[in-house]
């Protein structure tokens, strides 16, 4: 019996994320952020932007919701118990800010097997309310061998 082939090329249901204030200053403290205009509407605003404005990585907030689905799609097959982070890359748009309303798409970009490990990578692309892509991720993950 022949294996499907991998649904390369597949895209999952978009996700929309409603950016809050409250949620980029914790991350922002999280992470050790101390620029003023991720923990300070005010100086946020006095230096011309809506509100608080998001730190870049804050992207892997506003994407997980888009993709938890991969990881558990039958048709990919992907073991989670083995599943190792394989790296992320991000391309950058305009500023995320609070107020925003991010909505990302994954798709699949390619799946295969080397030396015995499945990888699969994944993109993401997030666009704001104005249809402006804010982030564009490479998500590669890495299924150990038995």
């Amino acid at each position: 019996m022949t294996a499907p082939s991998p649904p390369v090329g597949k895209t999952y249901t978009p996700t929309l994320y409603a950016v809050g204030r409250e949620k980029i200053k914790e991350y922002a403290r999280a992470v050790g952020e101390t620029d003023p205009l991720h923990l300070d509407h005010e100086a946020a605003r006095a230096a011309g932007y809506a509100d608080v404005v998001a730190p870049p990585m804050f992207a892997v907030v506003y994407c997980s919701p888009a993709m938890g689905p991969v990881y558990f799609d039958p048709e990919l097959g992907i073991d989670f118990s083995r599943l190792v982070h394989g790296g992320q890359e991000f391309k950058w748009g305009p500023l995320v800010v609070a107020g925003d309303e991010i909505t990302t798409t994954v798709s699949v970009k390619s799946v295969e097997e080397r030396a015995g490990n499945g990888f699969f990578v994944f993109e993401s692309v997030s666009a704001n309310q104005d249809g402006a892509i804010v982030a564009v991720g490479t998500w590669t993950n890495i299924v150990r061998g038995a």
